[in-house]
C-alpha cells in the first residue's frame, strides 16, 4: 500500500512539480475543495438564470458541471495553474435577460453566439492576442486588479449574505435616482450565520488552523441547520443520478449568424470574458506572487485556452460562457499553486453530479465567510503600488474602486487602463505606454461612445 502511495504521489509531483512551487499534495487538494465550495453556488444560480430563458433546469445543472469539469482539467494538465472554471455569472444574466427576454431571441439563438465566442477565442489563443493584452498592462495596474478583484469578492459574499444589500435611492422629487448599497436586516437568520462564520473563520485562521477557510464553511453550514438557514436534503437523500442533456444538448440556430444582432451580441460576449478572465489571472496570479520577473502571468496561453475550450465545449453541451473564476483566489489563499487544486476542483464538479443534494445544501451564508476573508488576502499587493507617482496611483485606484462600485472586474479594467494612457500622454510620459494599451484605451472609448 504504501509502495502504491508513494508512486501516486511520485505521478503528481512529476505532472504538477509540486517541490518547484514550493507546496504538497494535502495542501492543494484542501485548496481544490475549497475553491469548489466558494463557487459551487453555480451549479443551483446557473440553472435557475438560465431557466428564465426557457433552458430546461436539470439539464443545465448538468451542463454547468460538465462544462466546468472539462474546462477546470485543461486548466489543471494544460497550464498547470491552481483556477477553477465555471460559466460565468453576469455573462449568464446577460444571456437570459438582455439578449433572450431583452431583445426576444430564442435561447439557441444566444447559445450560438456562445459557440462562436468560444471558436474565436481558440482562434486567438494560437495568435496569443489575448496573452499580447495580459502582456501589455502595467505591473501597478495588476497588482491594483488584484485589491480591486479583493473588493469585489468580499462585497459578493456579503451581498449574498444578506449582510449589505441594494436600496432604491430616491430623490426629493420622489424620483428613482439609482441604487445604493446599504446595510442589510442583520436580525435574519442568513446574514446572522454569515456573521457568526466569519468570526469561526477568523478564529481559526488567528489559530493557524490548517484549511482555516473549509473548515469554517463546513462548520457554518452546520449551525445553520437550526438556525433554519441550512436546509436539509429532501428524505435525507444525497445520492442521485444526473438529469439528461438531451433537451439543450447542442441545440443551436445558425439561422442569423451573419446578422447585425449577432455581431453586437457577440461582441458583447466577447468584451466582458476577455477582460473577467484577464483580471481574474493577473489578480489572483499577483496576490499568489506567480507573476514573473517581468510582470507577466505563467502560462498564461495555456490558461486562456482552457477558456476558450471550456466556452466552446459548454455551448455544446447547453450552457452559457465558460470562465475562469475569481473564487479561485480562496485556494490560492488556502496555499494552491499548482494544477492539483484545479484538479481536485474538477472532481468535486464530477462529484457533483451523483451528490447534488449535498452540495446544493451549503448556503450562500456559509460561504460568504470565506469570500470575506479571501478579500482582506487579496489587499496585500497594495503594498508594491507605487502611490507616490500620481500617473501611476490614479489608475491604480480607479481599477480598485471600479470593480466592486460597477459590480465588474471588466469594466475596473476599462477604468484604469484608460486613464493610466490618458495621464501618461498628457504628462509627457506616452513613450511609457506599450501600442497595444493605445489600441486598447482606444476600443474602450469608443465602446462608452457607440
Amino acid at each position: 500500500m504504501s509502495v502504491k502511495m508513494s508512486e501516486d504521489t511520485g505521478f503528481l509531483e512529476r505532472t504538477f512539480k509540486l517541490n518547484e512551487h514550493k507546496t504538497n499534495v494535502k495542501t492543494e487538494i484542501i485548496a481544490g475543495i475549497t475553491t469548489f465550495m466558494t463557487m459551487a453556488y453555480i451549479l443551483i444560480v446557473n440553472p435557475l438564470i438560465l431557466s428564465d430563458a426557457g433552458m430546461d433546469f436539470g439539464a443545465v445543472f448538468t451542463a454547468t458541471a460538465l462544462a466546468s469539469v472539462v474546462a477546470t482539467l485543461i486548466m489543471a494538465f494544460y497550464a498547470n495553474l491552481p483556477f477553477a472554471l465555471a460559466p460565468g455569472m453576469g455573462l449568464n444574466a446577460y444571456f437570459a435577460y438582455t439578449v433572450v427576454l431583452g431583445m426576444g431571441y430564442s435561447w439557441e439563438f444566444a447559445l450560438t453566439a456562445v459557440l462562436l465566442e468560444g471558436l474565436i477565442f481558440i482562434l486567438l489563443s494560437f495568435f496569443n492576442v489575448r496573452e499580447a493584452i495580459i502582456d501589455s498592462i502595467p505591473i501597478n495596474l495588476k497588482h491594483a486588479v488584484s485589491v480591486g478583484i479583493g473588493l469585489f469578492i468580499a462585497f459578493i459574499g456579503l451581498a449574498n449574505a444578506g449582510i449589505v444589500d441594494s436600496a432604491k435611492f430616491i430623490t426629493l422629487e420622489g424620483k428613482l435616482d439609482g441604487l445604493i448599497v446599504g446595510l442589510g436586516d442583520l436580525t435574519q437568520a442568513a446574514p446572522l450565520l454569515a456573521i457568526i462564520g466569519i468570526v469561526i473563520t477568523g478564529l481559526l485562521l488567528a489559530k493557524g488552523v490548517k484549511g482555516a477557510l473549509l473548515l469554517g464553511i463546513l462548520i457554518t453550514t452546520v449551525i445553520g441547520i437550526p438556525m433554519g438557514v441550512t436546509s436539509l436534503p429532501e428524505q435525507m437523500k444525497f445520492i442521485s443520478l444526473p438529469p439528461s442533456l438531451s433537451p439543450i444538448f447542442f441545440k443551436f440556430d445558425f439561422s442569423q449568424i451573419f446578422s447585425l444582432n449577432m455581431l453586437i451580441v457577440l461582441f458583447s460576449f466577447l468584451f466582458v470574458d476577455i477582460f473577467d478572465t484577464i483580471g481574474t489571472l493577473v489578480g489572483v496570479s499577483s496576490k499568489a506572487d506567480m507573476l514573473d520577473k517581468d510582470g507577466k502571468v505563467p502560462n498564461a496561453k495555456q490558461a486562456l485556452f482552457a477558456d476558450a475550450v471550456g466556452t466552446t465545449v459548454g455551448a455544446c453541451l447547453g450552457t452559457s460562457t465558460v470562465t475562469t473564476y475569481v473564487e479561485s483566489a480562496a485556494g490560492v489563499a488556502e496555499g494552491g499553486r499548482t494544477g492539483l487544486t484545479a484538479l481536485s476542483a474538477a472532481g468535486m464538479f464530477a462529484l457533483s453530479l451523483l451528490l447534488s443534494p449535498l452540495f446544493i445544501m451549503i448556503p450562500s451564508a456559509a460561504t460568504a465567510p470565506a469570500l470575506v476573508i479571501v478579500g482582506l488576502f487579496m489587499m496585500s499587493p497594495i503594498k508594491k503600488i507605487d502611490l507616490d507617482d500620481f500617473t501611476e496611483a490614479i489608475p491604480a485606484f480607479l481599477t480598485i474602486v471600479m470593480m466592486p462600485l460597477a459590480y465588474s472586474i471588466a469594466e475596473g479594467i476599462v477604468f484604469g487602463m484608460v486613464s493610466y494612457v490618458v495621464l501618461k500622454v498628457l504628462t509627457g510620459k506616452g513613450n511609457k505606454v506599450s501600442p497595444v494599451m493605445y489600441v486598447l484605451a482606444l476600443l474602450f472609448v469608443l465602446k462608452f461612445i457607440i
